[in-house]
């Protein structure tokens, strides 16, 4: 803004001195116009510049700060675990030598309830489900949750004719864990099935044949149940 209060002045002065020289004026007008245009559009281009240029050497800075925070969050979570698993391991440690982990904890049986069957869900007259009602049992009779790796096949034993698989079906550890349903009177896995299409008819009796592994103790449970139609 100095620049362009010196180029008034200049023209100030030279008014003064010549009145008459209305050719000198003119032009000298058009040329302060034209630098006043291009010195503002200098100042707007610098001022845009700086909103939409960014410096590389901050983003970098800004994202290393960001790597370093989530690293330390990180550590922090690592460092909470390792803490729990020492402690863990004092506790093993500290139990006596003649502790058995099947006398701690064991199943000694599976179990299919009786309410493990074929059902019409949506009741348009079809048995589209099928339901299977699971319990582990422990070495005092007690009804407990342990991870397992299941698998569960739906037969058609009929001694008329050779056995058929109507579906089979394997849930891993997670998706058994998903199933659990503990409540008044009712504990158990429930595990769901889709046989839409798989049992034309449930006139005659049908099989019902559960494997499951512990995966505490390695042992492997095989179950079956016959299921009629209600």
């Amino acid at each position: 803004m100095n620049v362009i209060k010196q180029i008034s002045n200049t023209k100030h002065r030279i008014i003064t001195r010549n009145p008459r020289n209305s050719t000198l004026l003119v032009r000298y007008s058009i040329f302060l116009c034209l630098l006043s245009s291009v010195f503002c559009l200098y100042l707007v281009a610098g001022c845009e510049s700086g909103h939409t240029t960014k410096n590389p050497l901050a983003e970098q800075v800004e994202k290393l700060t960001g790597d370093k925070k989530e690293m330390m969050r990180q550590i922090e979570h690592l460092e909470s675990e390792n803490k729990n698993l020492n402690k863990q391991i004092k506790t093993l440690h500290s139990l006596p030598d003649d502790v058995n982990l099947q006398d701690i904890y064991s199943v000694k049986s599976i179990q299919i309830t009786k309410y493990t069957n074929l059902y019409d869900k949506d009741n348009d007259g079809k048995r589209e489900t099928l339901i299977v009602y699971l319990q582990p049992v422990d070495q005092d009779g007690d009804i407990i949750k342990i991870p397992g790796d299941v698998h569960v096949r739906l037969l058609d034993l009929d001694k008329d004719k050779d056995p058929v698989v109507l579906g089979k079906w394997h849930l891993t550890p997670a998706q058994l864990k998903k199933t659990w349903f503990n409540a008044f009177m009712k504990t158990h896995y429930r595990l769901t099935f889709d046989i839409t299409g798989r049992v034309d008819s449930y006139e005659k009796p049908l099989t019902v044949m559960v494997t499951f592994t512990d995966y505490l103790t390695g042992k492997v449970f095989e179950v079956q149940k016959l299921i009629k139609s209600q």
